[in-house]
């Protein structure tokens, strides 16, 4: 059961939309973009929501409403995958009214998925949620910033403000339990080379204390943020929640910011798992995608927190350019030394995505043998010591890599017409004057400012792996 403060009776005269999440209900009840976005809407219009398991995404799970029963349907795309979903959706559910697509996946490149949907809003779409359901017509929606049809040359990216906090949400069970969404920050100061959040949702910005809402019904907080660590208010928003006697969630912290008074205030908070996200083991790997961890950092905040936490949880990225084999066993190594001061310790280890907008977007997936390599090296070891390990399903991040990094043509695979091998070419890296798919998209940085961020980690591998960088990056 949920409790929704916004779930109404359909009046006459108001357009009916439908939020659709093509993936499952507990992660998209877990998601502070389409609370938002939802009550947004129901400001306007009557809004409906639609999830992949409750009624196959076919009925609402308000009313149980037929998708074809509404003017519009707004799809968020989260993940690469759910683009299957989606289709699946669409086709089964006989929708004629008009489809956008907007979320992460769109923002990052929606060319695989141009035939399917009427139009495609590239930002943050809270500020312009009135002026979408007022169109009536695809070529009404094409006048709106941010929105993309396929016929425009380019589109810029729109980001708003974040202010005042939504005062009310949906409380349902969700990936963090029954809790109260709060979204301390928006964007990230960091500048990871790997990471898409830094440049689709800049610039970062903050709330602050007095923007949070008063919170009623649950006794749980969930804290969302891309590096909530960062905040520059991040220990006193947590002391609120816990002297009002909230338990609280953050999303992962930084091990660099881990100190004894932050360990303190977690535990007062009933967290029972330490959440790091260290990516690899290796200095100049850690170098190559400015994670700027050291494994001193992380035994530190490690030791700090022996008392207070009944598990670790790390996070990993193998198929890192110039990883070697014996990066993938310092992993390991690591993680057993760590076990001295936590005894439960789970890791979570997944490929590298090369994404768009990135600097590492030029370069190639790694190879498939390699990676099939170091996933069996991984089991091994870890079962070998006791490690608990989530190990990736190799064919989905292919997958992913392709639909995060190809074109229109990708199309016919999402329709289930052609198989995902036929376009693996889209695994290998792209020249550097070459167009890319997704540049038709203004996120608000200047590519060539991007290709000499990508330069200088290309000399970075040079200098620590002697020619792997230029075999890597140079010799496509």
């Amino acid at each position: 059961m949920e409790f929704n403060p916004f779930q109404k009776r359909f009046r006459k005269g108001k357009r009916r939309v439908a939020l659709v999440y093509p993936n499952r209900y507990v992660g998209g009840i877990a998601n502070i973009g389409l609370q938002l976005l939802y009550a947004k809407i129901n400001e306007f219009a009557h809004c409906e929501r639609f999830y992949s398991d409750v009624f196959d995404g076919l009925r609402s799970l308000e009313s149980g409403s037929r998708l074809n029963e509404f003017e519009i349907a707004m799809f968020s795309l989260h993940y690469e995958k759910d683009y299957f979903k989606a289709l699946e959706i669409i086709k089964r559910s006989g929708f004629r009214g008009i489809k956008i697509a907007g979320g992460p996946c769109v923002m990052e490149n929606p060319r695989p998925l141009m035939p399917f949907f009427d139009a495609f809003f590239i930002g943050e779409a809270e500020d312009r949620v009135e002026e979408i359901i007022e169109a009536r017509s695809v070529e009404e929606l094409s006048d709106i910033d941010g929105i993309f049809t396929g016929k425009e040359e380019k589109v810029k990216r729109v980001f708003c403000r974040i202010e005042k906090h939504i005062e009310d949400e949906i409380i349902g069970e969700g990936a963090y339990g029954k809790c109260f969404l709060i979204e301390i920050g928006r964007g990230c100061v960091r500048r990871c080379s790997f990471c898409l959040v830094r440049q689709i949702y800049f610039p970062p910005r903050w709330r602050n204390l007095e923007d949070f809402p008063e919170i009623r019904g649950v006794n749980k907080v969930a804290l969302i943020a891309p590096s909530p660590t960062d905040h520059p208010q991040f220990k006193d928003i947590l002391q609120k929640f816990v002297e009002r006697g909230f338990e609280i969630s953050p999303s992962s912290l930084r091990a660099d910011a881990v100190d004894e008074e932050l360990v303190e205030i977690l535990k007062a908070g009933k967290v029972k798992t330490l959440t790091l996200a260290p990516e690899t083991s290796s200095p100049k790997l850690s170098e190559f995608l400015k994670k700027e961890i050291s494994f001193e950092d992380l035994r530190n905040a490690v030791e700090i927190s022996a008392k207070a936490f009944e598990k670790l949880k790390l996070y990993y990225l193998i198929g890192i350019p110039g990883e070697l084999e014996e990066d993938v066993k310092k992993i390991v190594e690591d993680v057993v030394f760590l076990k001295k001061f936590i005894q439960r310790v789970e890791i979570s280890v997944n490929p590298l995505v090369p994404k768009p907008h990135t600097p590492l977007q030029w370069i190639p997936f790694a190879k498939i043998p390699e990676l099939k390599r170091k996933i069996s090296l991984l089991f091994e070891e870890c079962k070998k010591h006791g490690i608990e390990v989530s190990l990736p399903n190799l064919r989905e991040f292919v997958i992913q890599s392709i639909l995060a990094r190809g074109d229109e043509s990708l199309s016919e695979m999402v329709a289930g017409n052609r198989n995902y091998r036929e376009y693996l070419h889209f695994l290998k890296g792209y020249r550097l004057e070459e167009a890319l798919p997704w540049d038709f998209i203004d996120h608000g940085y200047k590519k060539s400012k991007l290709l000499s961020e990508f330069l200088e980690l290309v000399e970075i591998l040079d200098k620590s792996y002697k020619s792997m960088g230029d075999k890597i990056f140079r010799g496509r």
